[in-house]
């Protein structure tokens, strides 16, 4: 479009009255209005001015409208509702930044937060209004289309380069200062279309931005793109025949934004200088490059971006894109779908901390394998069968023949037993054990973490770590504790038998070997054949119930044996369960928590991807 003559600027005309029949949330839009009549204003690169005539124009038919009670009355200033299933996702998505927290560093969240801020943010300003932004690169032509939608020259448009240097802003209907304000835009940028009956009822609510281009040579353009664009409700992205293809606008722009397809249209501007099919050509080269960027496409009905291709400078397809925007911004959906959007970005990002294609936890046989080798480490097994041990041996003590016991209190004389397995180990037997307990808890706090995201996996290993400090130590005491009981095992309920037996032979032997005596000093009658059947009952009888007594022990050892394994196998399992695994436990619940939330946060969208 060639570029305005840069002679002498015409004099500025009176400002008009304000009308008084207005609304006063209006008052800002036309004060801006008269300002920039009265005044030009320079935004630091080209000077612009409000074309004096249109301006004119643009106010009678906005007094037209007003008095018709047309649609340049202010929409409701209705606060934006989110639906049932958007506002669940994004409790799900404030409960899973909250519980995550203390396991992810801030960056890894910034955008989960960013999310909700704006989010909050929108819901507080109009429901009634569509925030939809031109963008597009050097040259595109989104000025001249931004005007050709406006029905005024609003936008500068040129061939010096860079033209648009700030946001500018057009209304088709009042009440949205808010929504103006939140996007920083000031005042002396905010605009006001031609106000006829047909582009007001077909555009009423619309809030349209004319941004700076996203390639400009100019760093703050650009900041001030890329700030505007995470704010609107839409964007209409502006591409021409010959940047269309751009591999800044696809990789920086287009591929990032894929999943926010519904709220954008793509318009394929200056259709006009492609000869012939050409247009058709370029077109669909520019779809096929759409889905490469994994940016569905609103074709047949399917939910999408829209393409359009038109030519700002004649006209032509200009009122199919405002037919397709006009519907769009009837919808008073856009912001929500961006929010959706956004959620779903966030959502995606986070992925790789959060989803796992493994079943976490820890299963019962590992849980069972950690006990036996801590069992292992206290020496459980040992343990019990030293118990079985002592209670052989006081069985045997118990139920020996007198001359047996009379040798074994000889010999416990000179090295007196304690009838129990000595529970303090040697040095480099509680070296053995310590290593053991490590290995122990190394071992299940791999399999607790395997397969989670790395910082669950790392916080499931710390608290494992945690645990396990002083967890040798209290070992040791639960085994001094709930080892065998001090003093000799219990005995049964048949052992004074077997004792009473014990005394009944040996007092055959006693009887015999003085009937024999008596009969070789002569004071009884020869008599060889009774009393060595009696010494030879005594003698025969006493071991013979020695070994009766020592097979009926094996049972009652064997069971004593077991009983005291038991038990500290029970220790240790408890104080490795209330040391290691339970905040192992507390940890894969805390991650299951979020697995849920964020379930909640991605629907069928993660499903789906």
């Amino acid at each position: 479009m060639p570029r305005p003559s840069a002679g002498p600027a015409p004099a500025p005309a009176p400002a008009p009255a304000p009308d008084p029949s207005r609304p006063s949330s209006a008052g800002t839009f036309h004060a801006d209005a008269d300002e920039d009549s009265a005044d030009a204003w320079d935004d630091g690169l080209i000077a612009r001015r409000v074309n004096e005539a249109a301006a004119a124009e643009q106010a009678a038919a906005a007094d037209r409208a007003a008095r018709s009670g047309g649609g340049g009355g202010a929409l409701p200033s209705t606060p934006l509702v989110y639906d049932g299933p958007l506002r669940s996702r994004l409790e799900a998505l404030r409960e899973l930044v909250g519980l995550s927290r203390t396991r992810l560093d801030s960056r890894t969240l910034a955008q989960a937060g960013r999310v909700l801020d704006e989010a909050a943010a929108r819901r507080r300003h109009s429901g009634q209004h569509t925030v939809v932004a031109l963008a597009g690169a050097t040259g595109s032509g989104k000025s001249q289309l931004f005007n050709a939608l406006a029905g005024v020259t609003i936008s500068e448009t040129g061939v010096r380069r860079p033209t648009t240097s700030s946001p500018i802003v057009c209304t088709w209907s009042d009440g949205a200062s808010s929504l103006i304000d939140r996007l920083g835009i000031p005042g002396r940028l905010r605009r006001r279309p031609v106000q006829t009956a047909e582009a007001e009822a077909q555009l009423r609510g619309l809030v349209l931005i004319d941004l700076p281009d996203h390639d400009s040579a100019a760093v703050q353009h650009r900041e001030q793109v890329d700030r505007v664009l995470a704010l609107v409700d839409a964007v209409i992205w502006v591409v021409d025949p010959e940047k269309y293809a751009d591999a800044v606008l696809h990789e920086r722009y287009l591929r990032p934004m894929a999943g926010h397809a519904e709220v954008m249209f793509v318009v394929l501007n200056q259709v006009d200088r492609l000869p012939g099919e050409a247009a058709e050509l370029v077109l669909d080269d520019l779809r096929r490059l759409l889905d490469e960027d994994g940016v569905a496409l609103g074709e047949y009905g399917e939910p999408g971006a829209t393409v359009l291709a038109l030519s700002a400078l004649t006209g032509d397809g200009v009122g199919e894109l405002r037919e397709a925007l006009g519907q769009f911004v009837a919808e008073r959906g856009a912001a929500a779908r961006r929010i959706s959007a956004d959620v779903d970005a966030a959502a995606w990002r986070l992925r790789s901390v959060y989803a796992t294609g493994r079943r976490i936890g820890l299963s019962e046989q590992a849980r069972d394998e950690f006990a036996d080798l801590l069992a292992d480490a206290v020496g459980a097994t040992a343990a019990g069968e030293a118990a079985e041990r002592a209670w052989l041996r006081n069985a045997n003590r118990a139920c020996g023949t007198p001359w047996l016991r009379l040798w074994r209190w000889q010999q416990d004389r000179r090295d007196p037993p304690t009838g129990r397995l000595p529970l303090r180990a040697q040095a480099d037997e509680e070296a053995t054990a310590r290593q053991r307990v490590e290995q122990a808890v190394r071992t299940v706090s791999e399999r607790a973490s395997a397969g989670l995201p790395t910082p669950w996996a790392q916080a499931v290993r710390e608290a494992a770590v945690r645990g396990a400090q002083g967890l040798p130590e209290a070992l040791d005491d639960l085994t001094a504790r709930a080892g065998l009981p001090p003093g000799r095992p219990p005995r049964p309920g048949w052992w004074p038998v077997a004792v009473l037996a014990q005394v009944c032979m040996t007092l055959l032997q006693v009887v015999g070997g003085l009937w024999l005596v008596g009969q070789i000093v002569g004071v009884m009658a020869p008599n060889l054949g009774v009393p060595v059947l009696l010494m030879v009952s005594g003698i025969i009888g006493g071991p013979l119930v020695e070994w009766s007594c020592r097979m009926a022990a094996r049972g009652p050892a064997r069971r004593y044996g077991h009983d005291a394994e038991r038990r500290l196998r029970e220790a240790a399992a408890g104080c490795g369960r209330a040391r290691v695994l339970d905040p192992v436990a507390a940890e894969l619940l805390r991650y299951r928590e979020v697995r849920e939330q964020y379930a909640r946060v991605t629907g069928a969208v993660a499903g789906a991807r």
